[in-house]
């Protein structure tokens, strides 16, 4: 039986000698590398013990060993389970103590504060560095270049991926072999990458859109990448002339618009700007089509999903909107109550189902009960309709979900360590219209009576709690947090009340 995800890889493949990836710093990997070092790599994860079905936890710095070890697993027949590396030791110990994978790998100056959550999770540590630093690297150097890769059939876990909600901790969901090829596969087909294409990836790889969106499309389309560890504006404007294509989020597109290096004759090479993850804004769909002559191409998709929509490649790219349904995707509009399928124009809760669906959520078998429809549709929680031409309109989200410079934060999980702090009665944590970010954190709070705490208190205090992405922007005291009759925190007016506030700070 074939590895599913990694022969599909493989019958793409160009000569050994073609260039894979360039980093920020001048080093190649070429796809002959990449085989070589994959297979070595996903030799050394056997040799620590990792079998077939056994999670892989990786929260490490964006590297080439570090998609190297995404293909070792895939090729293992592990479950590659990438932890966003801004998330604290507390943080880590629910998402391992969850999974329970059988290898945990971080960077190696990581390795003594990880360890402990670790052991209580049954995991072992291992650090992901250069070879001679007595890392995964080095066992892997020891291991031969020919990995005979294990056997997985479609349905068989590739991954699983956090995501979060607005009640209840995070949830892993189950991504397949199938679902991730058959999604880069659409991809490669609706944005038309082919092995001419040069991408710049400057986004991080341990969410999806980083590592199964931009990754396996150039790996199934056999381009190449320009490989950065982060997003500079400068670096972006001199990359152009020698790259095809970029995919970014909308922080990406409005810190660019603000460079004046961005012109029509800089990105004279560039055919196509792809952003997703969070919402791009109509004004910076037209400012940009003015300013260098190209229509961003926005699309859809989660964690649970991959891609579910684009705006077409050719015709007409629609600010505002996340285009069309992927092929073999189908999604409808439908009732948030009963389920019931709207018209055209209505909006409802939007609906997917196809191969790029995921299997569930990892252990939560009521929870995926819950969200999938009889008919195999899942309730996205995103609201949105299809107008008369069959573009996909976001209009807002079921869950009170905030989604800041593309990543997902989770509200819950804020007012929580808020609301621990002495002089605190409770807490609300909104997302808000923000000019860089698409939404940006904002907490209110109310405070116990004579509590003399601040905002410089409470940022103190969660600082080391919380990943910085999740740190609040603004923080807001109230006497009361306006409820409804059944004693619910009514954040849609919060969320008005508050829908201008970084406006006015700039």
């Amino acid at each position: 039986m074939p590895n599913f995800l990694f022969d599909a890889i493989r019958a793409r493949m160009p000569s050994p000698a073609r260039l894979l990836l360039e980093t920020d710093l001048g080093r190649t990997i070429s796809y002959g590398e990449m085989l070589e070092l994959s297979g070595q790599m996903a030799g050394a994860l056997v040799e620590r013990g990792v079998q077939p079905g056994d999670r892989v936890a990786a929260q490490v710095e964006k590297s080439p060993e570090a998609i190297m070890l995404y293909l070792a697993c895939v090729r293992a027949g592990a479950v590659f389970l990438p932890l966003n590396t801004a998330y604290t030791v507390a943080e880590l110990g629910y998402f391992l103590g969850d999974a329970t994978p059988r290898l945990v790998v971080v960077d190696p100056l990581k390795r003594e504060t990880v360890a402990p959550v670790a052991g209580q999770a049954g995991a072992r540590v291992e650090t992901l560095g250069r070879r001679g630093d007595g890392s995964l690297m080095d066992i892997a150097a020891r291991q031969p270049a020919a990995f005979a890769d294990v056997a997985r059939a479609a349905e068989d876990l590739a991954a699983i991926l956090y995501t979060s909600g607005t009640t209840g901790r995070s949830k892993g969901a189950m991504l397949s072999h199938a679902n991730l090829a058959s999604n880069a596969e659409v991809l490669v087909e609706t944005w038309r990458f082919t092995g001419d294409d040069v991408l710049i990836h400057a986004l991080p790889i341990f969410h999806t859109h980083g590592l199964f969106v931009a990754t396996n499309v150039v790996l199934f389309a056999a381009a190449a990448m320009l490989f950065e560890q982060k997003f500079d504006p400068d670096r972006m404007i001199s990359l152009f002339p020698r790259a095809t294509s970029l995919m970014g989020v909308p922080t990406f597109y409005v810190r660019l618009l603000q460079h004046a290096g961005l012109t029509q004759e800089s990105t004279k090479s560039i055919r196509l700007f792809v952003s997703g993850s969070a919402p791009l804004l109509s004004e910076t769909h037209v400012a940009w089509r003015a300013r260098t002559g190209h229509a961003i191409l926005e699309r859809y998709g989660m964690t649970e999903t991959n891609m579910n929509t684009s705006n077409p490649y050719e015709g007409e790219r629609r600010a505002g909107t996340v285009g069309l349904p992927l092929r073999g995707t189908d999604l409808r509009i439908a009732d948030p109550e009963s389920g019931a399928p709207l018209g055209r124009g209505e909006i409802g809760m939007i609906e997917v189902r196809g191969p790029n669906v995921f299997r569930g959520y990892w252990q939560m078998p009521e929870k995926t009960a819950a969200e999938f429809r009889p008919d195999g549709f899942f309730i996205t929680g995103d609201l949105g309709k299809i107008d008369v031409d069959g573009y996909v309109h976001i209009v807002g989200r079921g869950k009170d979900l905030i989604i800041a410079g593309g990543y997902n934060i989770y509200p819950k999980e804020i007012e929580s360590e808020i609301d621990a702090l002495p002089g605190v009665v409770e807490s609300a944590v909104i997302g808000v219209p923000h000019p860089d970010l698409g939404e940006g954190v904002t907490a209110v709070i109310v405070r116990s009576p004579g509590a003399a705490i601040g905002a410089e208190e409470v940022m103190a205090a969660i600082g080391e709690r919380l990943a910085r992405f999740k740190h609040p922007r603004h923080i807001a005291f109230v006497d009361d947090l306006p409820r409804n009759t059944m004693g619910k925190v009514q954040k849609n007016l919060l969320r008005e009340a508050y829908k201008d506030v970084f406006d006015r700070r700039a």
